[in-house]
């Protein structure tokens, strides 16, 4: 009897997990299709999953638990566990962030997003502005493009007074130094905003206009070379749950964070600005791009913002500011040119 509860007991102990299983509840505030959460925040599951052989895995999460702007504070506090933070949302909060954000960054977000992440890396990260949480990834949307109902934006003049809703950020001194009216909205509000009047326009990236069914309101469409603005994101995971994951597996994940997951979220979004632009142009909507003229008008208009960004923001903190704007700069200008070459994809 003693020999077959031991044979028992050791059938027992091989059938069971070598390693204890880890949930991540993650956790998207954007529709299931937004390449956000389709593209992105699910692949990354599916991968850490296959990478740790299923010890590791997500609970994506029905509904979003909190409002957009409460998803840093609901991650570092374990309401969930994986998410993305999205650093405008909470103005004055995250100011070195504040870089990226600024026009004529770059025409890609894959380029964007690999360098920022470089550059956070390379000089940001030690200011623990992220602090609380494990900052997976740095990353940016498009470039942020003008959307207007009443009237095509051809140069500085035609924006005056206009109501625009933003996205928090730079973005709304961006679109006060250009002359308009900004709305502090999230993107889910701007049908209503404009379907109802309340706003005459929007700026958002490429692939928003279908995204967030605008195709039959807006009339006039303004590409900026280079980007209107950008978008500072950060995919974030909770503090605690990480230390949770066995080390051996933390080894595993790893490689899918950092520049590899700044890469996959910019490529993506590319992707989805494509789809985007081209269902823009179906719909017969005017595409104008700013000629040098008003190119030369935004950048006059908004150089002030970079100076205050340096002296009053990253100096305080110790940073030089216009080096690290030149640093991030060069860094898009060199992914740029490794991606057109294949060097790096």
């Amino acid at each position: 009897m003693k020999s077959a509860r031991l044979i028992g007991l050791a059938a027992l102990a091989l059938s069971a997990p070598a390693v204890a299983q880890v949930t991540l509840n993650a956790s998207s505030w954007l529709p299931p299709a937004h390449a956000l959460t389709s593209a992105m925040l699910l692949p990354l599951c599916q991968d850490i999953a296959k990478v740790t052989s299923g010890r590791v895995k997500c609970n994506v999460l029905p509904k979003h638990p909190v409002a957009p702007p409460q998803t840093f504070d609901a991650v570092r506090d374990g309401v969930f566990d994986l998410s993305f933070a999205t650093h405008g949302f909470n103005p004055g909060r995250f100011p070195l962030t504040e870089l990226v954000e600024m026009p004529f960054m770059g025409d890609t977000a894959e380029a964007t997003s690999v360098a920022y992440q470089r550059i956070f890396e390379r000089f940001l990260a030690k200011y623990d502005e992220q602090k609380g949480v494990v900052p997976i990834s740095m990353f940016t949307h498009g470039p942020g493009v003008i959307y207007t109902t009443k009237r095509p934006i051809n140069e500085l003049k035609d924006l005056q007074g206009l109501k625009f809703r933003v996205g928090g950020g730079t973005v709304s001194d961006i679109m006060t130094a250009l002359g308009t009216v900004p709305m502090l909205k999230p993107p889910s509000e701007a049908y209503e905003l404009l379907s109802s009047g309340v706003a005459d326009g929007v700026v958002l990236p490429k692939e928003s206009p279908g995204t967030f069914k605008l195709i039959s309101l807006i009339k006039y469409t303004t590409l900026v070379p280079g980007g209107l603005y950008s978008q500072s994101f950060a995919w974030i995971l909770n503090t605690a749950k990480w230390n949770a994951i066995p080390p051996a597996d933390r080894k595993l994940i790893e490689p899918l964070f950092g520049e590899a997951m700044a890469r996959r979220s910019g490529r993506a979004w590319d992707t989805a600005d494509e789809k985007g632009l081209a269902a823009t142009r179906a719909a017969n909507i005017q595409v104008i791009t700013a000629g040098p003229k008003f190119v030369a008008e935004i950048r006059a208009r908004t150089e002030p913002l970079e100076k205050a960004w340096i002296e009053n923001k990253a100096k305080p903190k110790g940073v030089d500011g216009a080096a690290v704007l030149k640093a991030l700069r060069d860094e898009i200008a060199k992914v740029t040119k490794e991606d057109k070459l294949g060097g790096i994809r």
